[in-house]
């Protein structure tokens, strides 16, 4: 399999948006999810921001990314993610 040319030099900061259903629980999960795929991450750093109604959470998590297969794995892994809604 060939690398594909990705637009970004790494390793540099990258960060993740997920959205999901404001629940319990949600932001813990999420930092545990991203931090299986980035080690170095400080779940501490995480932005929060609820929807207008509080229905939503809508979480950015800035990563030290060191690939493109990196970030399509944490994106697979985040996108079937039964909490989530949202993985841009």
């Amino acid at each position: 399999m060939t690398e594909r040319a990705s637009l970004l030099e790494f390793p540099c900061d990258f960060p993740l948006k997920v959205m999901g259903a404001a629940v319990d629980g949600f932001a813990q999960t999420i930092a545990a999810v991203v931090l299986q795929h980035a080690p170095d991450f400080d779940p501490a750093t995480i932005e929060m921001r609820p929807s207008r109604a509080g229905n939503y959470l809508s979480l950015t998590c800035t990563i030290r990314a060191t690939s493109q297969i990196q970030l399509d794995d944490l994106y697979r892994v985040l996108s079937s993610h039964p909490m989530v809604k949202v993985a841009l």
